[in-house]
């Protein structure tokens, strides 16, 4: 059985719902404790054995190429200032990143869609960068690792949400597993009524190489836009799907509650 060892971060989006900060500066370079949130991402990723990650970008989100290459303009300053030490503080996560740019916004199954390439025939990861996990033993990405290794089938991250917030996010129909595991029988996107469960998908996911098959069928769906969603749905008619809770508590930065609670906590850590 291949590992996962890739992941895919889509980061392309325009950031409607942060406004108007997000026409200079990415939603996912949003500071938390002195970090951008797109760190904790793939901090998150190198913490359950991701090797190689494509970060899929917009023209406009240069600044996320420029905080993970080297400066050689800072450290040729620190150097001259005897402050070297401070490198350590400046120093990004050790891992091989590639890039590649979304022309346009046509939702996020056409992200994933452009990381065929990159995937190759093996297993991969899909991390969204607008929500942030914080976890007391395994990282989320690693506890959906765990069950893919068990299963070997694609794996989909979950939480239980309050029923009125249920139609802002992909909700699943399933029978109870062991522990926190669910076999996915269906997904609806963003249900305005009735929706099948309290199970909502939350920005974690594995899956084999055949969901491109999925991706390159789909028409525009929801929103005018290729629905990763779409594409599960397809999935679940011919191949096993689970769906794992994640255990640990997650922070939606495109919500400024969530985002002002996140920096909360991580201030109070930091502070203790």
């Amino acid at each position: 059985m291949k590992k996962v060892k890739k992941a895919i971060i889509p980061a392309a989006g325009y950031g409607t719902r942060n406004l108007p900060i997000t026409k200079v500066l990415p939603k996912e370079m949003f500071p938390i404790g002195g970090k951008p949130a797109i760190q904790y991402i793939v901090e998150e990723a190198v913490d359950a054995g991701i090797e190689e990650i494509l970060i899929v970008v917009s023209r406009n989100k240069n600044m996320i190429l420029d905080y993970f290459d080297r400066s050689l303009e800072l450290e040729t300053f620190l150097e001259k200032t005897n402050k070297l030490h401070l490198l350590e503080k400046a120093s990004i996560p050790n891992i091989h990143i590639q890039y590649i740019r979304q022309p346009y916004a046509e939702g996020l199954g056409d992200a994933v869609a452009l990381g065929k390439l990159f995937v190759k025939n093996e297993p991969f990861a899909v991390i969204l960068p607008d929500d942030i996990f914080l976890c007391r033993r395994k990282v989320a990405l690693a506890q959906l690792i765990e069950t893919y290794n068990e299963h070997h089938s694609s794996v989909i991250g979950l939480q239980k949400v309050k029923p009125e917030l249920l139609k802002n996010y992909g909700v699943i129909k399933g029978e109870k597993l062991k522990g926190r595991q669910y076999q996915i029988t269906d997904i609806v996107e963003k249900p305005e009524n009735s929706p099948p469960s309290d199970l909502a998908v939350t920005g974690r996911y594995i899956f084999n190489p055949t969901i491109f098959t999925y991706l390159e069928k789909l028409e525009q769906g929801v929103g005018g836009e290729i629905q990763l969603t779409d594409a599960i749905k397809d999935l679940l008619a011919e191949e096993n799907c689970i769906g794992m809770c994640i255990a640990g508590d997650r922070y939606d930065i495109g919500s400024d509650t969530d985002y002002l609670k996140l920096m909360n906590r991580v201030k109070k850590k930091y502070s203790n």
